[in-house]
């Protein structure tokens, strides 16, 4: 049993139980690993995006945006009028068409005085139904980094100045942070997956902490007035160090004082678990409640490998690989997403930023996740690259109107390379889905 640490239990106990932790990655490291090529990057089947989103620019220019993360909105009414909400971190949010055409900006708040840290929209997930004092509605919510509180926006698509109103209730909380000078430590509400308990209809925010091993579960609550906001239930530490095999104990090399964070997480309702990459450890499974013992599902490459910070590069210097990671995964684990299927079968999938490649692993809890395929996301033409680096995922298996029937992939890129601005670029690829599912089934 691997062992979990949770907030309410005392120091002691937590120092035992991190001790105790002993990861055996061999069962992610069995399965024979894909061909490699001379270059030593797996060879995968590759897929090719139809369309991207302009370029954002992560400097004065252009207002400090970089791409994070996506999700994909239905309009059931109409789906070839659906959407596609994504974080530009200081840029705030950016709603797209199909076309990836631009339709919305919502700039992130500004900072609460002068000489505080200014918002920051990390990452965003959706919720359908929501029920408000005018009826349900769907949300799109996205943690604020800067100011370490979730921010919420109902989404009417055919309203006339955007399809997304702030509804965030302004007494809304902070989600870790005791004061305004622990916010700007930010040591704040980083990562995140909603999730709608289907026994009691009651909606929640999985929230992760940057530079710590903590995830919050939140109640989503409406108020009388139609804002939302949110209370805490309880919060859970994954580890920070592990004891491997050969019986040493290893943590993942990181800036002095920074933990092991977590960032991508999805929730499959199905089995009300919730999976979360542990960025430079591998991915857990958990229940979304927050109770019960986490479970590695798979590990990094880099899984055990000593390493060394070196403060005037910024980098972790690796020593000698001891061989206990996995085969699937390059540090960082990075955008988690859902596909499922009308039978009930489907996939989670994972950003291996380390190697540009993505995992789909099988979210049978039967079948314990196992890996079943990989592939990458590759150029289509000279001014349509591929995705690098991806930060954020985000899938649908429905039909989409005409322009994407067999549903939608979309993934950030880290690197929008045919640009040749002498600026760094990033943003966002649609794929169509139908391709992806050819690629994991060959």
């Amino acid at each position: 049993m691997r062992s979990f640490l949770v907030t309410a239990r005392t120091a002691a106990l937590a120092t035992a139980l991190t001790a105790m932790v002993a990861i055996a990655p061999a069962s992610a490291s069995a399965s024979t690993s894909a061909p490699v090529s001379a270059s030593g990057a797996r060879e995968l089947p590759a897929v090719t995006a139809r369309a991207e989103t302009p370029p954002l620019h992560d400097d004065e220019a252009g207002g400090n945006a970089d791409a994070d993360d996506p999700a994909i909105w239905r309009n059931a009414a109409d789906p070839g009028r659906s959407l596609v909400i994504a974080t530009a971190k200081e840029g705030g949010l950016r709603v797209y068409d199909l076309d990836a055409r631009p339709v919305q900006s919502i700039p992130a708040p500004p900072p609460a005085a002068p000489d505080d840290a200014p918002g920051r929209f990390n990452n965003v997930d959706l919720v359908n139904g929501l029920r408000l004092p005018s009826g349900r509605a769907d949300l799109a919510v996205t943690t604020d980094r800067g100011h370490d509180r979730l921010r919420v926006y109902r989404i009417e698509r055919s309203r006339s100045g955007g399809p997304l109103t702030d509804i965030t209730d302004p007494a809304a909380p902070a989600v870790f942070s005791a004061n305004q000078d622990e916010i700007n430590d930010q040591r704040t509400a980083y990562g995140l997956a909603t999730w709608t308990d289907r026994a009691t209809g009651r909606s929640y925010a999985l929230v992760s902490r940057r530079e710590r091993t903590s995830v919050a579960l939140l109640e989503l609550t409406a108020t009388t007035g139609g804002k939302v906001t949110y209370r805490k239930i309880r919060t859970l530490d994954l580890p920070d160090s592990f004891r491997l095999p050969n019986g040493t104990s290893w943590t993942p090399c990181a800036e002095p004082g920074a933990l092991p964070q977590v960032e991508g997480m999805v929730v499959d309702p199905a089995s009300g678990m919730l999976y979360a990459g542990q960025e430079d450890v591998g991915i857990w499974r958990m229940r979304a409640d927050l109770t019960g013992a986490p479970k590695l599902v798979d590990t990094v490459r880099e899984y055990g490998v000593p390493a060394t910070y070196d403060e005037p590069s910024d980098e972790c210097v690796p020593g000698a690989d001891p061989g206990f990671g996995g085969t699937r995964l390059a540090s960082d684990v990075e955008g988690l997403t859902l596909l499922t299927e009308p039978d009930g079968d489907g996939y989670v999938l994972a950003s291996s930023q380390g190697d540009n490649t993505f995992a789909a692993y099988d979210r049978e809890l039967a079948d314990h996740n196992e890996y079943e395929a990989g592939f990458r996301v590759t150029a289509s033409s000279a001014s349509l690259d591929g995705s690098e680096e991806c930060d954020g995922a985000a899938v649908l298996n429905a039909p989409l109107g005409r322009k994407y029937p067999n549903g939608l992939l979309v993934v950030q890129d880290g690197h929008d390379t045919p640009a040749d601005t002498g600026r760094d670029a990033t943003g966002f690829k649609f794929v169509d889905l139908g391709h992806v599912m050819s690629a994991i089934d060959d």
